[in-house]
């Protein structure tokens, strides 16, 4: 990353974006990814796959029933099957996010390269030769 640690982004700071960009309120830019959220909750809940080009798909899939056990007791535990939402990122989002870490690691790199040497250094004194004195 960039030195920096990862920042949370609400729903509220979108819309002041997006607002911002569009030039419309920021009520009905709310209402509209408000509306555009519940569209997917709603697909999803139903278990169908969205699909977005270049940004990535959403899809329900089905976790079976297992075994486990519990850390603490060792006792075993049965984990029912549920259904859970995967996303799969698409090639733009994939490539943006690369390239935005490699850029991030470039500049550190060159932050952490020593200044260039100036000029020439005093020689370093020869060491006296050893001594089998004990002090």
């Amino acid at each position: 990353m960039s030195g920096r640690s990862p920042q949370t982004v609400t729903k509220k700071e979108l819309v002041n974006r997006i607002s911002d960009q569009t030039k419309q309120t920021k009520v009905t830019v709310k209402d509209i990814l408000q509306a555009f959220l519940d569209e997917i909750i709603g697909e999803l809940a139903q278990g169908n796959r969205l699909e977005f080009r270049e940004f990535g798909v959403f899809e329900v899939k089905e976790r079976a029933a297992r075994q486990a056990q519990n850390p603490r007791t060792l006792e075993k535990v049965t984990v029912p099957a549920k259904r859970v939402v995967k996303f799969k990122v698409g090639r733009t989002m994939r490539e943006r996010v690369i390239e935005a870490h490699e850029n991030a690691r470039r500049a550190q790199a060159a932050q952490r390269q020593p200044p260039p040497a100036r000029g020439p250094t005093a020689p370093v004194p020869p060491r006296p030769p050893a001594s089998n004195s004990p002090f």
